[in-house]
């Protein structure tokens, strides 16, 4: 029950209790009872809305940025991860196999404010040794959801 409350609030977080207590069979405090666990146990971490600053006039530059890091004794990759994402630029961290370290999502109003972090605040911090930094053009799918309007993607014919 808790994976399939789960999976109806990944494609919608603003479903109530009561619509969510409908299409999963059970009763609205059932539900309030079983998200206050999975809140709990971190199973759900937040609830966010997906925002399109374009529509809301807003200019936002966004980054992926590749960082190599040295860890130490005694801090690792953690103790590195903890130092990064504490600064408000940074939206998300993540520790990566293959050429780096680290994936990290950011974002600020221009691009000389994503320069200034990179230059003056990340690359300066002990223990990195390198970035990369990657600016998005354009997205069309974001947390499942694609961006043009569609409601669902059609699949492709296969053709031999």
């Amino acid at each position: 029950m808790k994976f399939k409350l789960m999976e109806l609030l990944r494609q919608n977080a603003r479903l109530t209790n009561e619509q969510l207590a409908a299409r999963l069979g059970i009763t609205a405090e059932e539900v309030a009872q079983l998200l206050s666990e999975l809140e709990a146990s971190r199973a759900i971490y937040g609830y966010k809305a997906l925002i399109n600053p374009d529509a809301a006039g807003e200019e936002i530059v966004e980054a992926i940025v590749e960082v190599h890091v040295s860890p130490t004794r005694g801090e690792g990759f953690d103790g590195i991860a903890r130092r990064i994402y504490r600064f408000p630029e940074v939206r998300s961290l993540y520790l990566m196999s293959g050429g780096s370290d680290f994936l990290l999502f950011m974002e600020a109003k221009s691009l000389k404010e994503i320069a200034k972090f990179i230059t003056e605040k990340l690359a300066t911090m002990d223990g990195v040794k390198e970035t990369q930094t990657h600016f998005l053009l354009k997205k069309y799918k974001q947390d499942g959801v694609p961006l043009d309007g569609e409601e669902s993607l059609e699949r492709l014919p296969v053709t031999p």
